[in-house]
């Protein structure tokens, strides 16, 4: 299953934010599933940078060849519209990783 995992960025520690999700993906990449983790743009950013709209448009197309969701704690604007979105288009809906079954 490919999971879209969201979560907070620029609310609180962007790095810590960034670790968060990357513990996510590799929690998930060990149950056998495949993870996306739209945080590690964080690094092709400082690279090439780009519009913040350029991401969120980015992120939505990945959205959309996704399985399931995944949604880590926290305030975060642009995962609650993901999460909207993953509804609308029926993701699987995880809000933890011990629902989602090694496989």
């Amino acid at each position: 299953m490919r999971i879209y995992v969201a979560g907070p960025y620029t609310n609180g520690d962007v790095a810590e934010n960034v670790s968060n999700a990357i513990f996510y993906g590799d929690e998930i990449l060990n149950k056998g599933h495949i993870p996306f983790i739209p945080h590690l743009t964080h690094f092709w950013h400082f690279k090439h940078w780009h519009p913040y709209q350029a991401w969120i448009d980015y992120d939505l197309e990945w959205l959309k060849v996704c399985d399931g969701f995944i949604r880590i704690p926290g305030t975060s604007k642009g995962a609650a519209k993901e999460e909207i979105e993953a509804r609308r288009l029926g993701l699987q809906i995880f809000t933890s990783l011990a629902q989602i079954k090694p496989i």
